[in-house]
């Protein structure tokens, strides 16, 4: 097997608040294969952009900082280089997109000159080829009259065209990995689609491993090939993505899947989670998730529990390969037409 392109090892982070200090990313690790999708789900706050934004170099300090970890690529720990030299690596090899593109693009800026300046500084193109291609990945990623659209302003392209702007960006050195955070939010279904089947057409062309950062399942069922979810700063459940739809076995995640609309669940009303997740500066003991889970006992509330491996068999024969955080987890479901005991 392929050696992993990208690996996190016990990456933590953490901010300075008037509350004290809070632990918005607590030890997470995980690898990132050539040319797959690696999907990372959680609610808003969970950590899931700050550990993207870390391992870029790009957390704000003060007052964040990473307290510890490793996230080697090709041989070299992303997190102990130099600002000079992180800047070599970041948009040319490893590339983001943005949550929000009317922030992440310079609005006193034309496109055309936020889209050059990546091209010149990394590949060494002129300004005339710079903007040549510049022109070609506009129209690449489907946005009409480039040619004469490059030389607008952010504020003048839609939302959908906006992303379309910023894949471009990413994308114009060709990286090998690109962090999409959030590449869907705000936009409509019709325009959803069409963003990530362009990011699906990009990566097949070029082999670009891809980490989507997102609260949306359906769009994890539709992309990734393995999913982590992330719940108060760590991971609480990692599988295939068939594995994790099919047989969950966190409570969280099972909470998140059916607070969702399924077709094979048509008629069902759909069942929210209760409560809200805990304040990061003032975390319960134990289990993060206790206090929301009705599965929670007395042992959760004594300590944290360890990402377990499932090794044994299902009773459909399919191997375990989920890891979950969890003392009381849910059974693995019998699969249809199973013998009852």
């Amino acid at each position: 097997m392929a050696a992993p392109l990208l690996s996190v090892t016990d990456l933590a982070v953490e901010f300075s608040t008037d509350e004290g200090k809070l632990r918005a990313v607590d030890g997470i690790s995980y690898s990132l294969n050539p040319g797959e999708t690696l999907g990372i789900v959680g609610e808003s706050g969970s950590g899931k952009s700050v550990s993207s934004l870390a391992i870029l170099g790009l957390v704000p300090y003060p007052p964040g900082r990473v307290t510890s970890g490793a996230a080697r690529f090709d041989g070299v720990d992303l997190l102990k280089l130099r600002p000079r030299e992180m800047s070599r690596i970041r948009g040319r090899r490893i590339s983001m997109i943005f949550q929000d593109p009317m922030t992440a693009l310079n609005p006193f800026l034309t496109v055309e000159r936020q889209l050059t300046e990546v091209t010149q500084r990394h590949l060494g193109l002129s300004r005339q080829r710079a903007q040549r291609y510049a022109i070609e990945m506009l129209e690449r990623v489907g946005i009409p009259s480039a040619g004469r659209r490059i030389f607008d302003y952010p504020h003048q392209f839609s939302g959908g065209m906006r992303q379309r702007v910023m894949i471009a960006m990413a994308l114009s050195c060709k990286p090998q990995i690109l962090f999409a955070d959030e590449p869907t939010t705000a936009l409509d279904v019709t325009i959803q689609a069409q963003i990530l089947e362009l990011l699906g057409e990009l990566q097949r062309a070029e082999g670009t491993a891809i980490v989507l950062i997102t609260h949306d399942l359906g769009v994890v069922a539709g992309v990734c090939q393995r999913v982590n979810v992330m719940y108060a700063g760590r991971f609480v459940e990692e599988a295939n993505v068939d594995d994790l739809f099919a047989r969950p076995r966190h409570p969280y995640t099972v909470g998140l899947l059916h607070s969702i609309p399924r077709l094979d669940r048509a008629g069902e009303a759909l069942t929210p989670i209760p409560g809200q997740p805990p304040n990061l500066a003032a975390l319960p003991s134990g289990c993060a998730f206790r206090d929301r889970c009705l599965r929670a006992s007395e042992m959760c509330g004594q300590a944290v529990p360890p990402l377990t491996a499932d090794g044994k068999s299902t009773r459909d024969g399919v191997k375990g390969g989920q890891r979950f955080a969890c003392f009381h987890p849910h059974p693995v479901p019998e699969p249809a037409g199973a013998p009852t005991p």
